[in-house]
């Protein structure tokens, strides 16, 4: 690949990512969306974000594991509990890390 088809098609992948993010905004923002839809939209990070997080935490690896041996699940258990008490995204990330990694490195791993 010669470095002008390199940025052609960048450019090309720049355009298109910025397309996909502007057409809906454009289209939804000239028309009434329901009440309804607006409140139900609220779930929707929730949701993508349980659905990319769970599946992790309860099959490392690839198989199905909630026994204490599971440094993932553990971690997450104790983030759910930092989030639950401080209601902080940064220390909840942390706390979860942190607990992921020491058990990793020290108990479990």
């Amino acid at each position: 690949m010669t470095a002008a088809t390199a940025f052609v098609t960048i450019v090309a992948m720049g355009v298109v990512t910025y397309l996909i993010r502007l057409l809906p905004i454009e289209f939804f923002s000239r028309i009434d969306i329901p009440t309804w839809a607006l409140q139900s939209m609220r779930y929707v990070p929730i949701a993508v974000l349980t659905a990319i997080i769970v599946p992790e935490v309860i099959m490392p690896g690839g198989e199905f594991n909630v026994s204490p041996g599971n440094a993932r699940l553990l971690a997450a258990g104790v983030a759910i509990v930092v989030a639950w008490r401080t209601k902080n995204v940064f220390l909840t990330v942390a706390a979860g890390m942190a607990v992921l990694w020491l058990l990793q490195a020290f108990i479990l791993g």
